[in-house]
């Protein structure tokens, strides 16, 4: 039996799960509107250009476990310490700025996912999602 790639096993997620990643797929990548004025934004394509790699790199190794929520974890925690960081320079009402906020809760969100994903791999639960 050939195995499936990692967008196999994502499609093949719940309606829910694949709307969350499509969502947070398109709101880093919406980061390049922003590259040229933003640096937050450029920080955030970064996050997210390194995360791909890596992510595909866990798959490789890992499967599609809950250890790829490690990916996450290491870009996306030092990308929302400098958002966080930088908040009172960014106007809300602006365009880039409702696009920051967007961004910050929805990676943060995924943030907690990922945690608890990766401690349940960490303690045993290396089940495929």
């Amino acid at each position: 039996m050939e195995s499936m790639t990692f967008n196999e096993h994502l499609l093949a997620q719940s309606p829910l799960v694949v709307g969350w990643v499509a969502w947070l797929v398109i709101l880093n990548l919406g980061a390049v509107v922003f590259v040229w004025r933003h640096v937050e934004a450029r920080w955030v394509l970064g996050a997210m250009l390194a995360n791909m790699p890596f992510m595909n790199m866990l798959f490789y190794f890992f499967g599609y476990t809950r250890i790829l929520g490690l990916s996450h974890i290491i870009f996306w925690t030092p990308l929302l310490i400098y958002l966080w960081r930088r908040r009172k320079k960014i106007e809300l009402k602006s365009p880039f700025g409702i696009y920051i906020h967007l961004l910050f809760v929805s990676d943060f969100i995924s943030l907690l996912i990922d945690f608890s994903d990766v401690i349940r791999y960490l303690i045993g639960d290396m089940s495929v999602y």
